[in-house]
């Protein structure tokens, strides 16, 4: 995994202005690759490409880049990993297209298959996570690309008379005649979910690449134009497509998901250098492990951080699950000054607004496994593909039992429920938990309540989704002068024409946005802040495929998510290490924000300043804090959107 940047300018540039440019972004990204940095310039073609390496396969300079093909026509940067490249390799070779391999890098591979069969065919054939620019002398083209599901990031855009390309929106910052304006639609975007949603940027003009897709500029682009990305894969087809081919044998189901994921785990195990796993101890990052150690000979090391606030531990767990596989574990307990040390730098690891508050101790977990290890697995997607959210749990079947009732009536029930302070909910309903049998017991259960709400008081099942996935469901009202358009995600959904169960609606949704704009890119800048490389192997191409044929009936069943998946983990670990209320890897926000963050948070919400940085609306704003400060409400991660956003504006932008 490494750091890729790169700038074009139609009809050719000095070589040493090219040089220059692409020496300044590339060196912004030097976080991502400490091994090594490489430029390439094409004065002619007025095109420079940069990389910083972090080594992981062919530690040697025949894996340097940026790489040329061995013809010379292709000229790539290239930054992830495709764990089938071997395959390829064979491939090529059998059709008598394999070059003269100058080392056993998965770059080389690209070169050479794109040389044999376009880009559209190889990117099909590739499995892995990766973004790369590829430059092709022949037909005078620039390419970029993006894996699947949008695991490795790329924006793009112009910036004056050069279209500009990177790992990160800061390497894009760095060329000369960097000055974009703010895109107010984009932080309205962010103030519902937390995250800004492709193919937006916080940029105006500057772009996400969508996940599964990949954009040419030829060589006469003018500046401004953006053509339309073209997609090689598309997760909404494959779910669209399976509902014809469900699977229906309960055994068949555990014994092939199994499989999968044996091979794509063993696939992703392929590394020069050392490589562990975060261990949470909950289903999806149990099973990785479970399988890795199944395959291994040494024990496999494992990850895990905790925290003294028992409600957000999954320290325990983690060891429970680690001492009966057997795995070589570390764990570190963290306070919360440690955490909260790690909120002046968020504004620079994520350089646009994003607000999963997860995203400290995923740092953290990154910063202790960088210690021991290069290359870290993880269990992500786990709930997108299998049904794991609470959401998913209950969210049709309530929609469904209140949907019946008159929408005046659920308006009414939604206020009264809505109402409800989270504090004396969670106090009465751990009161109740003695009473109640284990799959009725829900952590962080005061804004569950808040959810639930959110459900009664909606009009249709798009709505109610939405509405679960909102922070802010107003984000208009927030914003000063905002409005919101659609994103990549919601026009995918919108040509879903077919009836489909609410649960498949529901994961599909999360896999085209939340997971692809929230999880995926809060993992990588958190993890590529410190140089680890990681890894998901429920992403696979084969597993991701095979999750579409499951029916909802083998996702959710008995109260419970994940019921394949955990079927599977049953079989490497006990059920009772495993079965209980799902946590999410979060901190104690709230009281966090009411205690020892309430001064920081307060300079940044002052009436004042909020109108002079001109973002938001100050009213708004101070209600929510005096109602979060005085506990009748539980704002936390609608305030930490906006701090947020506060911060990056006074990291990123000029204030005047």
């Amino acid at each position: 995994m490494c750091g890729i940047t790169g700038l074009f300018r139609a009809g050719g540039a000095d070589e040493s202005l090219l040089a220059g440019c692409a020496d300044r972004m590339t060196q912004a990204l030097a976080h991502r690759g400490p091994d090594a940095s490489g430029l390439w310039t094409h004065a002619e073609a007025g095109i420079a490409f940069g990389h910083r390496r972090l080594s992981i396969l062919d530690l040697s300079e025949a894996g340097a880049q940026p790489m040329r093909s061995a013809c010379g026509r292709l000229t790539v940067t290239f930054n992830g990993e495709i764990y089938n490249h071997l395959e390829i390799r064979g491939e090529l070779e059998a059709a008598g297209a394999g070059p003269n391999w100058r080392g056993h890098s998965d770059t080389e591979t690209l070169l050479a298959a794109v040389k044999q069969w376009g880009m559209a065919a190889t990117l099909q054939r590739m499995i892995g996570m990766f973004a790369f620019g590829l430059w092709d002398a022949e037909v005078r083209t620039l390419v970029l690309a993006r894996d699947r599901f949008g695991e490795k990031p790329l924006y793009y855009g112009w910036s004056g008379a050069d279209l500009v390309f990177g790992s990160e929106l800061k390497a894009l910052a760095a060329h000369p005649d960097w000055a974009p304006s703010l895109d107010r639609s984009a932080l309205t975007a962010f103030m519902r979910y937390s995250y800004v949603p492709a193919p937006a940027s916080i940029w105006q003009g500057i772009r996400k690449l969508p996940p599964a897709s990949f954009v040419t500029f030829a060589a006469d682009a003018r500046p401004g134009s953006l053509p339309q990305p073209q997609a090689y894969w598309s997760l909404r087809n494959q779910v669209l497509t399976a509902q014809r081919r469900r699977l229906i044998n309960e055994r068949e189901a555990i014994d092939e998901l199994e499989r999968l994921l044996s091979i794509a785990v063993k696939r992703q195990c392929l590394s020069d250098v050392p490589l562990g796993a975060f261990l949470s101890g909950g289903i999806d990052s149990s099973t990785i492990v479970a399988l890795m150690q199944a395959q291994g000979s040494q024990p496999v090391r494992t990850f895990s951080i905790g925290f003294s606030e028992g409600a957000y531990n999954e320290a325990e767990d983690a060891r429970k699950v680690a001492a009966h596989l057997g795995t070589a574990h570390t764990e570190l307990y963290v306070d919360a000054k440690t955490a909260m040390d790690v909120v002046p730098s968020l504004p620079q690891m994520y350089d646009e607004p994003f607000a999963d508050s997860s995203q400290i101790p995923t740092h953290l977990v990154s910063q202790m496994t960088r210690r021991h290890v290069t290359v870290a697995l993880s269990g992500d997607a786990g709930d997108e593909l299998f049904g794991g959210y609470n959401r998913h749990v209950w969210g049709g079947a309530l929609h469904a039992h209140f949907g019946r009732l008159p929408a005046s009536l659920r308006r009414v029930a939604g206020t009264l429920l809505g109402a409800i302070a989270p504090e004396p909910a969670d106090t009465i309903l751990r009161a109740l938990q003695p009473f109640l049998p284990a799959r009725l017991h829900v952590r962080h259960a005061g804004d569950q309540v808040g959810k639930l709400a959110r459900i009664i008081g909606a009009g249709s099942f798009d709505e109610m989704y939405r509405s679960l996935c909102s922070i802010d469901g107003e984000p208009a009202r927030s914003v000063l002068q905002g409005g919101e358009s659609a994103s990549w995600a919601s026009e995918e959904m919108q040509r879903i024409d077919v009836p489909l169960d609410p649960l498949d609606r529901m994961t599909l949704a999360d896999s085209l946005s939340y997971l692809s704009d929230d999880v995926l890119q809060k993992v990588d800048r958190a993890a590529m802040a410190v140089a680890l490389e990681t890894r998901v192997p429920f992403l696979d191409k084969d597993v991701v495929e095979f999750a579409a044929r499951v029916p909802p009936s083998m996702k959710v069943r008995g109260g419970r998510g994940k019921w394949l998946l955990r079927q599977v983990l049953y079989r490497h670990v006990p059920s009772e290490l495993i079965d209980r209320p799902k946590t999410g890897f979060s901190i104690p926000l709230d009281a966090w924000l009411r205690g020892p963050l309430k001064s920081w948070a307060g300079d940044l919400l002052s009436p004042a300043r909020l109108q002079r940085q001109g973002l938001f609306e100050p009213k708004r704003v101070s209600r929510m804090f005096g109602e979060h400060l005085s506990g009748r409400h539980n704002h936390a991660y609608w305030l930490w959107n906006v701090l947020m956003a506060e911060a990056w504006h006074d990291a990123w932008v000029t204030v005047r």
